[in-house]
């Protein structure tokens, strides 16, 4: 017996129809929107894949772009020389052999081949080598020396085009605490840079001539054997010094290293090239020796003679002399030259050595209690 078919069933089964449809149609529209983003993307460009740029270097602090400035500019004009000594082995033979004695630095002066260096580098060479940074190297002939400046000039026969001169800059300029550089060859290390500090202005060392350089500069910078001559830069890479020794109980860096004004190096410097020598100022008088007039109780420069057709002699100065009695009677005493007083003879030179012959100069002078000044005009010596 065939039952009835209930009518609940009958709209059950006519609901999953439709629902069943209805997602058959919902699935045919999504895979034809995947079929189109599949063929687009077919056609498309093809991908490329960048790796990520890499990140930026550091950026230089302001004293290391300096440095490093003054390094690329300066550099190619410091040179290393070569002192070397002609020695005969044995008592018997006539062959001689060439050894080295010392060494150091130079820089470029002109593009005339002028290198300038430190005497004591240069002292008893019986020949001299330059060389540059790339290599190349030169015989150097002796111009002339200043021994009581430390200073010497040397020159090689180079292409204009290889000569950089390294421009100076006033010394007096200077400041306390102000960033500077040197360049050299330490310890035969060529074309070192070190960089440091002024560290005191006014310094007073002692030349190879036992005789006093005023107004040293006093830098912190790593000066070590090998720097000798070599030059001290300000942070523009202009010459302010020529590095010429060190304060150190080992001999090796310290802390104070001293280097010879530019402002002496431009006066002395072209005086070697032109003569060879250096030109000094006088007034034309000998000198008592400083322990002597000490003892007599005063205090300046006392003229022991004067001599015949000078400006001492034609501004009446007078040196010393003898009484009726056989006592010694002290004449002039020069206490100032112009507005420096000066207490010893290494005081009275060292004023005169900032001037040249020619130049007009008032110097005061003391004689019997009474002060008076007198100018004169100055003559080689």
């Amino acid at each position: 017996m065939n039952a009835a078919r209930s009518p609940f069933l009958t709209l059950t089964l006519l609901t999953l129809v439709l629902f069943l449809a209805f997602q058959l149609r919902d699935n045919q529209r999504r895979w034809r929107s995947h079929e189109a983003a599949l063929a687009a993307w077919t056609n498309a460009a093809p991908l490329v894949v960048r790796a990520p740029p890499p990140p930026p270097p550091p950026p230089f602090s302001g004293c290391e772009s300096e440095a490093t400035a003054v390094y690329k500019s300066v550099s190619p004009s410091v040179v290393a020389v070569a002192n070397h000594a002609l020695v005969r082995r044995g008592l018997f033979t006539f062959q001689l052999y060439e050894v080295p004695q010392g060494a150091g630095s130079g820089f470029v002066w002109d593009r005339e081949g002028h290198i300038i260096s430190n005497y004591h580098v240069v002292h008893q060479a019986n020949t001299l080598t330059v060389t540059f940074p790339d290599g190349t190297r030169y015989d150097a002939k002796l111009v002339g020396v200043a021994p009581d400046y430390d200073l010497a000039v040397l020159k090689i026969e180079a292409p204009a085009e290889k000569l950089a001169p390294i421009t100076l800059t006033p010394s007096r300029l200077l400041q306390v605490g102000q960033q500077v550089y040197a360049i050299g060859n330490p310890f035969g290390l060529d074309t070192t840079l070190s960089s440091g500090i002024v560290s005191a202005l006014g310094r007073t060392i002692t030349s190879m001539t036992d005789r006093k350089i005023y107004d040293v500069i006093q830098t912190d910078t790593a000066i070590n054997p090998g720097n000798s001559g070599g030059p001290l830069l300000n942070g523009a890479g202009q010459l302010i010094g020529v590095n010429t020794a060190i304060l150190s109980p080992s001999g090796a860096y310290a802390g104070i290293g001293f280097a010879v004004p530019s402002d002496t190096v431009s006066r002395v410097v072209p005086q070697l090239i032109e003569k060879g020598r250096v030109t000094r100022a006088g007034i034309g008088i000998q000198m008592l020796p400083d322990h002597v007039t000490a003892r007599a109780g005063l205090r300046g420069v006392a003229i022991y003679a004067v001599l015949e057709g000078t400006p001492a002699a034609a501004a009446g100065l007078e040196g010393l002399a003898v009484s009726r009695r056989g006592d010694l009677v002290f004449g002039d005493v020069i206490v100032a030259v112009g507005s420096r007083p000066v207490a010893t003879s290494e005081e009275f030179q060292a004023a005169l050595d900032t001037l040249r012959p020619g130049d007009r100069v008032t110097i005061t002078a003391v004689r019997a209690g009474k002060s008076r000044d007198v100018t004169l005009t100055l003559i080689e010596i």
